[in-house]
């Protein structure tokens, strides 16, 4: 039986389902239409910068950092360019096997694979580490056949800091290395992030550390169109980096490798500076450290050396080393007598080998003295003399005198990491020591402070100040360690800010005794042997500190000792004693009497700076060992020795660009017979006779407040 279809029924069927069909097409194109409309119009801006992105590139332009230089020119820190090898951890899938593949084209060593992988844990997966520094054209040549096999290696072009005398000044120049977690947060905090792009280092210690803002520059971009597989394929648009600015030092850098070549293989300090500026010559700590070895990032070997090394070359000792003043704190001792009227020179105490207090005996260096007035007690050195001052003052008027000199202040040199050390009193005794027995003070441990021991710790930074501050009647100057700066665009110089000086009101009388007195110490005294001969009168005082404790009752022996528990030999002076140029305070650590290690080290130096003397060669190894008094043989003319490497130019033209940075009618050292300057071992500028015009006009400013005392 044939089925009769229903033909209406189909026909409505086959409209309803066109008519969903179209319904379902129409909504589908709508949809289509609001999604463009909305990628189109909506989204635009931030779709096309996208875009823009994906076919772009910003690629940040890092800045040359500036240079450091001596106070006559001399390049003490500059900057090399060199290719290298570099991987992006994030793109690579087995580390090591890459390294291995990597090592059959370019050298690489076990310390190099020791250095990635620690800067591997100190960053993140996508930063581009190197792997190898300083490549050869040939390595170069040889990776760049083979790139294809690597995928997230490349060779790169990169700026190298380089100090071109190494260990020399290495405590004050400081170093750069890689940025860390806590120098990124500070960096974003101060909002300076962006001119950190692209830059991996950062100045972590002296000037480098100190000066960073200057001497980074600031960072440029460059906008290039890349290729579908990441390559550029040319330059739309760069704006140019800006070289940082160079810095002068204060430092004369031959004076500073005169000074630490005579402490040899000894630890020390000394700070030498203008007492009429304070401006800092020489800014020794011994031992030293190369500061080329962080610029590539230091691998583990050299940094176990140097930080478990017993002499702690890391250790800035001028600036952090904190040490008993010794013998050398009795000419203060001395001023605080005069100026507070506690005791007039003429005051005679009996030396007769040790002083009583409390049924308690404190006992001389040596055989009793007899009678001694003020004079002898510092040409002689009593140790009875200043147990007895120390208790008519006592400790909060000693306190007091000393505080303004600078003993146990920051001195607010002008790089960072200064430590305070110790000045006591009750007050500080309070908050130091938590059980109430021990914050007490006791008349017992005032005695002690009279010969500069107790508790006494400075800073040879503070008692050079203090010395200074002596040498030029009562007038303090902050020390500092910076001329200036030069931009780098305009060559313009900029002088560091001077604060003025603070007069501390001491008579003129007064500081008249103590002088005649340290001068009778070079003519007479303890330093006479060092300095016979000498052809200028100098002014100073030797002395020895304890680094151990040892027993009244007990007899000091350095034979019995530990070398590390020998007393510290120091020296403080200044010459010309009438009119001084120069003043210092050294120390020399475990050496034993300050008038055998320390006195002969001071005594070559003032005939550097005064005299244009060099010691010779016998000379500087008898100091070395302790062993010289006035110097061996004949000098040397200062001019006519290269100590530094390379040639010895005539001085005129670094004689003036020291005084460049002065303001007119401030004092500053000498520069007419510091002997030869070397030649500067780069390419970097050193300032421009352009440059040098347009600072003279900006000199005049800054002399009133640099001159005059508040």
């Amino acid at each position: 039986m044939t089925e009769i279809r229903n033909v209406e029924g189909d026909l409505h069927r086959f409209r309803d389902r066109v008519m969903v069909a179209s319904i379902v097409i129409l909504c589908a194109f709508l949809l289509l239409s609001l999604r463009l409309v909305y990628l189109q119009v909506v989204r635009y801006d931030d779709l096309s910068a996208q875009a823009e992105s994906n076919r772009t590139a910003i690629v940040p332009i890092v800045p040359n950092r500036g240079l450091i230089l001596d106070r006559h020119g001399v390049v003490l820190a500059t900057n090399y360019s060199a290719y290298t090898l570099e991987i992006t951890p994030s793109r690579v899938v087995d580390m090591e096997a890459t390294i291995d593949a990597l090592a059959a084209v370019v050298d690489i060593q076990l310390r190099d694979r020791r250095r990635f992988k620690k800067l591997r844990d100190d960053s993140w997966s996508f930063d581009s580490l190197a792997i190898r520094t300083r490549l050869t054209d040939e390595e170069v040549a040889r990776f760049a056949a083979q790139r294809f096999r690597f995928p997230g290696v490349d060779i790169k072009a990169r700026l190298f800091r380089s100090y071109p005398y190494g260990e020399l000044g290495s405590h004050v120049v400081g170093y750069i290395g890689r940025i860390n977690q806590r120098e990124k947060e500070r960096i974003e905090d101060r909002g300076d992030e962006g001119n950190y792009r692209g830059t991996d280092y950062i100045g972590k210690l002296g000037v480098e550390q100190s000066y960073e803002q200057q001497l980074h520059g600031v960072t440029g971009v460059e906008q290039v169109e890349t290729s579908a597989g990441g390559r550029a394929v040319r330059r739309l648009a760069s704006s140019p980096a800006t070289p940082g600015n160079t810095v002068m030092l204060t430092i004369d850098i031959k004076l500073q490798k005169l000074i630490e070549d005579m402490f040899g293989q000894r630890r020390g300090a000394m700070v030498a500076l203008d007492p009429r500026s304070g401006e800092i010559l020489a800014f020794v700590s011994k031992p030293t450290f190369d500061p080329n070895l962080f610029v590539d990032g230091i691998d583990t070997e050299s940094w176990q050396a140097l930080t478990q090394s017993l002499d702690k070359p890391l250790l800035n000792r001028a600036l952090r080393g904190t040490y008993p003043p010794g013998s050398t704190y009795k000419p203060f001792m001395a001023m605080a007598a005069l100026e507070s009227g506690k005791r007039s020179s003429a005051a005679i105490i009996n030396d007769t080998g040790s002083w009583t207090f409390g049924g308690h005996q404190f006992r001389s260096h040596g055989a009793p003295l007899g009678p001694v007035d003020m004079h002898q007690s510092i040409v002689k050195s009593s140790n009875v003399y200043y147990y007895s001052l120390a208790n008519e003052l006592g400790v909060e008027a000693i306190h007091d005198f000393m505080e303004p000199l600078g003993f146990g202040q920051v001195t607010g040199i002008d790089i960072n990491g200064e430590v305070r050390g110790v000045l006591p009193n009750q007050d500080w005794k309070r908050r130091t020591y938590k059980r109430p027995e021990q914050q007490r003070w006791y008349g017992g441990e005032t005695i002690s402070l009279g010969i500069g021991q107790g508790y006494n710790a400075f800073t040879m930074l503070q008692l050079a100040q203090a010395t200074g501050t002596l040498a030029n009647s009562g007038i303090k100057h902050k020390p500092r360690l910076i001329l200036g700066t030069q931009d780098s665009v305009t060559r313009a110089l900029a002088p560091a800010p001077v604060e003025p000086p603070v007069d501390l009101g001491f008579k003129p009388e007064n500081v008249e005794v103590i002088r005649r007195a340290l001068v009778g110490v070079t003519q007479e005294g303890t330093s006479a042997r060092v300095f016979a001969g000498a052809g200028y009168v100098s002014a100073g005082k030797t002395g020895t500190a304890q680094a151990v404790s040892v027993g009244q009752k007990d007899k000091y022996d350095a034979r019995k000792l530990e070398e590390h528990q020998r007393d510290h030999a120091l020296y403080i002076a200044f010459a010309p004693a009438d009119k001084p140029e120069i003043a210092l305070a050294v120390v020399v650590e475990n050496a034993g009497f300050g008038a055998a290690h320390a006195a002969p080290i001071a005594r070559r130096v003032f005939d550097y700076v005064l005299l244009g003397r060099y010691p010779n060669e016998e000379d500087l190894e008898a100091v070395q060992k302790g062993l010289a008094g006035s110097p061996i043989g004949k000098p040397r003319d200062a001019a006519s020795v290269t100590v530094l490497g390379v040639s010895a130019p005539s001085l005129a033209a670094g004689k003036g660009q020291a005084g460049l940075f002065k303001a007119s009618g401030v004092p500053q050292a000498q520069a007419t017979t510091v002997g030869a300057i070397p030649a500067a071992p780069s390419n970097g500028p050193v300032l421009s006779a352009a440059a040098l015009k347009l600072f003279a006009a900006t000199t005049a400013a800054s002399a009133a407040a640099a001159s005059s005392p508040r």
